[in-house]
């Protein structure tokens, strides 16, 4: 029997974290030789993924050094999988999302006129420049794959208006759900001592912002907006997971330290920041991947961006564009604070971003084409 043999790439947490579920789903299959090669865009975050799911990689080009470039990452991840490609020759590079990894691989991959899977295809902004650099890696990576995997049907609508061939279109819902459904406990105790204190029967904030373009004014008033929803609430409280970031950190300190009902905390791993999220009353964001996850679990999302690629959970009602003004943010906090039915309406809404099989589609879709 000729085995498909695919090669899986990735190199940040959140990759990780979607290509986790197509990763055991591959390991099923006697007719697939699947290896998997990491680029370490991040290391420790990456790695916490990794034990987490029991994923041992099969090649590791550890790229990874203190205030890398994007220049550099691109080189040292295309450079590394040249002499890989050449060794396993894959039939397929599969790749996920929208980091530098992403298109490095792929470029990779067609250089040696390798088929390019590209996982979560399709996510638009409108804005080259946001989220920089990912819409510009998801645009060019679309230019290079052979199979599309749109998690939604406007994500494959976004494919077909720029001419891609509908045959190479798969809509099969995010992975990222079938990764937060093996993971989620109500039974789940924190590591972290504040967390463990924390009375989730209050109105509990999970707040996560690091977007490059919200760094500065923006972030100001998003910190600024959370800050005054907690003063005028008194059953209101926040966890902020601080981004590394000495630019973020500066400013949470400045507008939220020493406040009290909010918890500035260090990062989270991906197990205990799915289980806080699932155990709060709604979620800030300026993540992608945040956008998808919460719905799942019944939390409403105010997302603090002027735009955002996964418009499916704002046309779905389980989340609102919040901008980056202060009192458009404050609004949108105060409505799902104080009116009950406006959020009941957004935590029941049907989360538009699968089914939990994205996974399942994806390899067979894989398998049945070559």
């Amino acid at each position: 029997m000729k085995k498909t043999k695919v090669l899986s790439v990735f190199g940040t947490r959140p990759e990780a974290v979607k290509m986790a579920p197509i990763v055991k789903e591959m390991e099923k299959h006697e007719d697939i030789c699947h290896k998997v090669c990491v680029t370490a865009q991040h290391r420790d975050m990456l790695d916490q993924v990794l034990n987490l799911f029991d994923i041992t990689p099969d090649f590791d080009l550890n790229i990874f050094q203190h205030g890398q470039t994007l220049t550099q990452i691109t080189n040292r991840s295309i450079s590394g999988l040249e002499n890989i490609i050449k060794e396993f020759k894959p039939d397929v590079v599969l790749v996920q999302g929208d980091t530098t990894t992403v298109f490095s691989a792929a470029l990779a991959g067609f250089y040696h006129k390798v088929k390019i899977g590209h996982v979560e295809a399709g996510l638009r902004s409108g804005n080259l420049y946001s989220p920089y650099p990912e819409e510009a890696n998801r645009k060019l990576t679309g230019v290079l794959a052979d199979y599309h995997f749109a998690p939604t049907e406007k994500a494959r609508q976004n494919l077909l208006k720029e001419g891609y061939d509908d045959n190479k279109i798969y809509v099969t819902g995010n992975t990222v759900i079938d990764a937060l459904l093996t993971v989620v406990d109500n039974n789940y105790k924190f590591e972290n001592y504040e967390l463990n204190k924390i009375d989730f029967k209050k109105k509990v904030i999970l707040l996560t912002s690091h977007r490059r373009e919200n760094i500065g004014n923006p972030m100001e008033n998003i910190f600024s907006a959370v800050k005054k929803i907690v003063q005028d609430n008194k059953d209101v409280e926040v966890v902020y997971p601080m981004h590394l970031n000495p630019k973020v950190r500066e400013i949470a300190n400045k507008i939220l330290g020493n406040m009290d009902r909010v918890y500035l905390i260090e990062p989270l791993d991906y197990l205990p920041i799915v289980n806080l999220m699932s155990k709060c009353y709604l979620v800030v964001t300026d993540s992608g991947g945040i956008q998808e996850e919460a719905p799942s679990l019944g939390k409403p999302v105010i997302v603090v961006r002027k735009e955002t690629e996964r418009p499916e959970g704002i046309e779905a009602g389980t989340a609102m564009l919040g901008g980056i003004d202060e009192n458009k943010i404050y609004d949108y906090l105060n409505i799902l604070i104080n009116d009950e039915e406006q959020y009941k309406k957004m935590s029941n809404a049907v989360n538009p971003y699968g089914d939990g099989k994205a996974a399942e589609k994806i390899v067979n879709i894989i398998r049945e084409d070559n």
